[in-house]
């Protein structure tokens, strides 16, 4: 897949969160949250040439490409690797579902995410 085919996916996640928290489905809009921050990430390392690994940890993609660009890491100020507890916990029952509130955090730090990443795609 090229970058621009990951980008795309990241953003139809970003769609499907957003939709999903209209809806009420917390759980979801966390996941797809969670699915737009892993693939935008994914979109960079692909632009500038680097393997991708089979991961859904968000701070290990951060460092993937803050290897390329050491301003990545200002992600982890904002802690957008916590979204990584949504890649898998939020697809099925658990203890803890995640409140309005939390989907709509997640929201917004995979739109962190997802600007950040633009923005370095279309710089060289």
């Amino acid at each position: 897949m090229s970058f621009k085919e990951w980008l795309e996916k990241a953003e139809k996640d970003l769609v499907l969160a957003k939709s999903s928290i209209s809806l009420g489905f917390y759980d979801y809009a966390a996941f797809h949250a969670q699915q737009c921050a892993e693939k935008a990430l994914k979109a960079f390392l692909v632009s500038r040439g680097r393997p991708i690994k089979r991961t859904h940890d968000i701070g290990e993609l951060i460092l993937l490409c803050a290897d390329v660009d050491a301003e990545f890491s200002k992600l982890f100020d904002e802690d957008v690797d916590l979204l990584t507890a949504y890649s898998v916990e939020a697809r099925y029952p658990t203890i803890h579902e995640p409140e309005k509130e939390e989907a709509e955090n997640a929201i917004k730090l995979a739109e962190l995410v997802l600007e950040f990443v633009k923005s370095k795609l279309t710089s060289p």
